[in-house]
């Protein structure tokens, strides 16, 4: 017959009694439920080691085999298609890994690594040290003894180069703290370069250190920073913190910040990054070259000069890429599976405050405590504390049971746990009270770290690790909680009933961790999206023959406005009208939207010609934007869109190496793009307050250019004499491809996706213009549009040709501009410009003082 603390014990590892200690769990969706569909794998297990390795769910590696398998990537060193692939869907996942740490490019580089450690090793190596000298102090490595291995071996690359060393106790930052030392008259300020490295969550105890001590040490005001005179930089090692806990690096802006992908996702391994502030990142020196970082050398001098670009200068050699094409679909499964890092934070430290509590009130029959627990908090505060549980188990008589015998009896009911050190000596010396010479005699009586040797002379050599990941369950606590009464208690079973009753009432402060973290999420940036307001636009219609001024008829050239054409959507078939308004970054809703794959990148006709067949129509009526196929029914998306929508979410992408801020469109027209290209595709549109300014023709005397998603220029231009010419040239061609398909004139017009198309009398002319004048309208030439393979795509097929852009080099002696860019000159406002009579516009005459573009 049970006696009643066994009984009280079998209630509290109820859920009801659970959720009475803590009532956030799961994700909206049954625990269960997500186990049985993501990892199936576990049934049976209790894993509880996340802070060694968390694991991957199924839909990540499979959206990822899916994913290589669809698409050929190359080495991103190369510039081939596939290539250009791989290298545009890295930096799409650079992006995506600065969102999720709610930073940008402007602020930070992501370099790839091979892990946290290999960050670590990078910092070492490239890290500015500075000797001792006469004229100024020397450097000096600082670091919390609460941190990694991989951090206090940094003390290896130091030690060589005459820097000096401080160790400093976790309690010494704020107790030592002082105002930062002022500068006297005619002394100058002294620039020596300081490290202080600290861990935002100990891989040993789970205990958060402050990320407020990330601005306090650069500013000189925590110790020991307050003491030695310089300029300090922070490395936040958030290796451990980040599988669990939202960083937001827009309000601690740690210069150095490793981290290894394992971690969050369990897939990839071997994989990890260093965030560099770019600020941080102008001070280090690299000595080594590999692959990929010279902007030129040469072998037979010591030259060498290195690519300008952070990343390009830190990444020896060709990168992981398949790896890293990866983490887009381990941040998606992520997202679609609890939503944001605050929601694993909440649940996760429910699990570990639950085990907390009932481990911590278990007693043997004699009233003495099963477990030490090695922590510095109450498990009240979450952000104090991680979700990481260690003890060590306690007998009878208050003797420590051996972590081996633990593990190896955790073994046999396929519990999981991790034993030892965890490579941490100094919190293990810490909590464990071994002091230095301990473990000079622990090691010469045959003990060294991750050995089974536990116990030296009666003294614990580590301790009892467990760690809660996403999915971890409230049955994980369960199996755990039992597995120890059932073999680690000596019976009857006592309950510390006034500790639970104590732990219990005392309100948890889940709250307290930031308050401005709870708005972040997987990918997604607190930004509002405001509506466009366009203007009404001032109408502007084409002049007829007859009104031409007469000054433009005296200084100009006339010429007919022929068509009007705009394209919605990136690659897609055009939209043909007589009048539209111009507004701040060109014609309204000109290539405002775009597809992209799964990954966030770009698709162009170049790598999916069936884009040409889906036709935008912009329907002001309705103010949607209608996509349309023949033989599906078509699909409609709002003209303007906002955030307020919990389902469309933010992302930055690259559009001709730019990065643009958008928004993506929801999942209806996702699915729509999906079925129809028949690859997992996107629609994301612009945000409106993103301002993109055009670097095409730069330093020109007019306004700064806005731009929508275009690649150069607001406008591009087309003459159909030009087009007249190069279809002539590609008839008489003798091995033209396709004989008779290139009679039709708009057809061939529809290839170079032009704005304007005027009718002149001399093919190319449009190469000497300066600016032109629709009406009242201005507009000034910016240069010759570069012809890509584009214009290889026959867009009403979606099939690829060689011509015209044979011909078009051929007949132009090897250049393959064609159209000229143009940018309105009126600046940012609205006007409007209209076909709805066919009319002339002015090129006005180049004199010599013009500079021709």
């Amino acid at each position: 017959m049970e006696t009643q603390p066994m009984q009280d014990f079998q209630d509290l590892c109820t859920f009801e009694s659970f959720k009475s200690f803590w009532h956030y769990y799961g994700y909206g969706v049954d625990q269960q439920e997500l186990l049985d569909r993501e990892f199936k794998r576990i049934k049976g297990v209790t894993y509880l080691d996340h802070a060694g390795t968390t694991l991957f769910p199924e839909s990540q590696i499979k959206e990822f085999y899916e994913d290589i398998s669809r698409n050929v990537y190359g080495n991103p060193h190369s510039h081939n298609p596939s290539s250009r692939l791989t290298h545009d869907t890295v930096e799409s996942i650079r992006y995506r890994i600065l969102e999720h740490f709610n930073t940008c490019p402007e602020e930070y580089s992501v370099i790839f690594t091979s892990g946290c450690t290999a960050a670590l090793k990078l910092v070492a190596d490239t890290f500015p040290w500075k000797a001792v000298s006469k004229e100024e102090p020397g450097s000096e490595f600082c670091f919390l003894t609460d941190n990694h291995t991989s951090v206090v071996g940094i003390r290896g690359v130091t030690a060589l180069q005459g820097v000096g060393t401080v160790p400093v106790l976790p309690h010494q930052v704020e107790a030592r703290a002082k105002k930062p030392q002022t500068q006297t008259n005619g002394e100058e300020e002294c620039s020596t370069p300081h490290l202080f490295c600290y861990p935002a969550q100990s891989n040993f105890s789970g205990r958060k250190y402050p990320l407020s001590y990330v601005k306090g040490i650069q500013s000189q005001q925590l110790y020991p920073a307050c003491e030695h005179r310089g300029r300090w930089f922070v490395l936040l090692d958030a290796a451990c913190f980040v599988g669990c806990s939202p960083l937001d690096l827009s309000q601690y802006p740690a210069d150095f910040v490793p981290i290894s992908f394992y971690k969050m996702f369990g897939f990839p391994t071997g994989l990890g990054a260093l965030l560099v502030r770019n600020e941080a990142a102008k001070v280090l020196r690299k000595s080594y070259f590999g692959g990929g970082t010279a902007a030129a050398y040469l072998v037979e001098e010591n030259y060498f000069v290195p690519k300008p670009n952070v990343v390009s200068r830190f990444e020896d050699g060709t990168i992981s890429f398949l790896d890293i094409i990866s983490l887009h679909h381990g941040f998606e499964t992520l997202r679609k599976l609890t939503g944001s890092m605050m929601n694993i934070q909440l649940h996760t430290f429910g699990l570990a405050r639950y085990t907390y509590i009932i481990l911590s009130c278990l007693c043997h029959s004699n009233g003495k405590p099963v477990a030490q627990i090695h922590c510095d908090s109450d498990f009240r505060n979450i952000a104090e504390q991680g979700a990481i549980l260690n003890f060590s188990l306690l007998d009878c008589h208050g003797q420590t049971v051996g972590y081996s015998q633990v593990d190896k009896m955790a073994s046999l009911f396929n519990i999981h746990i991790r034993t030892g050190c965890f490579c941490n000596t100094g919190a293990c010396q810490h909590y464990l009270a071994i002091s230095n010479q301990n473990v000079k005699s622990n090691l010469q009586a045959g003990h060294v770290c991750g050995d089974s040797i536990d116990l030296v002379d009666g003294r614990p050599t580590g301790s009892i690790r467990v760690s809660f990941g996403y999915m971890s369950s409230f049955e994980d606590c369960q199996n755990f909680l039992r597995f120890v009464v059932n073999c680690f208690v000596n019976k009857p079973l006592i309950l510390d009933q006034k500790r639970i009753n104590r732990l219990k009432s005392a309100t948890p402060m889940e709250s307290s961790a930031s308050d401005h973290l709870s708005s972040i999420t997987n990918g997604q940036q607190g930004h509002e999206i405001e509506q466009v307001i366009t203007p009404s636009p001032e109408r502007i219609t084409t002049p007829s023959e007859g009104t031409v001024s007469k000054e433009g008829k005296n200084n100009g050239i006339s010429h007919t406005l022929t068509n009007l054409f705009i394209y919605p959507v990136k690659s897609c078939a055009s939209f043909e009208v007589t009048e539209w308004p111009l507004g701040p970054q060109g014609l309204l809703y000109d290539r405002l939207w775009m597809v992209v794959n799964e990954n966030g990148v770009c698709l162009s006709q170049k790598r999916e010609p069936k884009l040409c067949l889906i036709r935008p129509i912009i329907c002001l009526a309705s103010n949607t934007l209608q996509l349309q196929v023949s033989g599906m029914e078509a699909v409609a998306v709002p003209l303007e869109t906002s955030l307020e929508n919990s389902e469309l979410r933010t992302s930055q992408s690259k559009v001709c190496g730019d990065r643009v801020q958008t928004v993506d469109c929801g999942e209806e027209v996702s699915a729509w793009l999906t079925e129809f290209l028949g690859k997992p595709c996107r629609l994301i549109r612009q945000r409106p307050e993103f301002l993109r300014d055009m670097k095409f023709g730069r330093g020109k005397s007019c306004c700064p250019t806005a731009l929508s998603l275009v690649n150069e220029a607001q406008f591009l231009l087309i003459n159909k004499a030009s087009v007249s010419f190069l279809q002539e040239h590609i008839a008489n061609r003798h091995d033209s491809e396709n004989e008779g398909t290139w009679s039709d004139m708009e057809q061939l017009i529809q290839r170079f996706r032009t704005n304007l198309v005027i009718s002149g009398q001399e093919p190319f002319a449009e190469d000497d213009w300066s600016h032109l004048t629709v009406g009242g309208t201005q507009f000034q030439v910016m240069g010759r549009c570069g012809r890509c393979q584009m214009i290889g795509v026959d867009q009403k097929s979606a099939t690829r040709t060689q011509e015209p852009l044979r011909s078009l080099s051929e007949c132009r002696s090897g250049k393959v501009t064609f159209g000229v860019y143009l940018a309105h000159q009126s600046g940012r406002s609205s006007t409007a410009i209209s076909i709805l009579s066919i009319g002339d516009y002015v090129i006005p005459r180049i004199s010599e003082s013009t500079e021709k573009l």
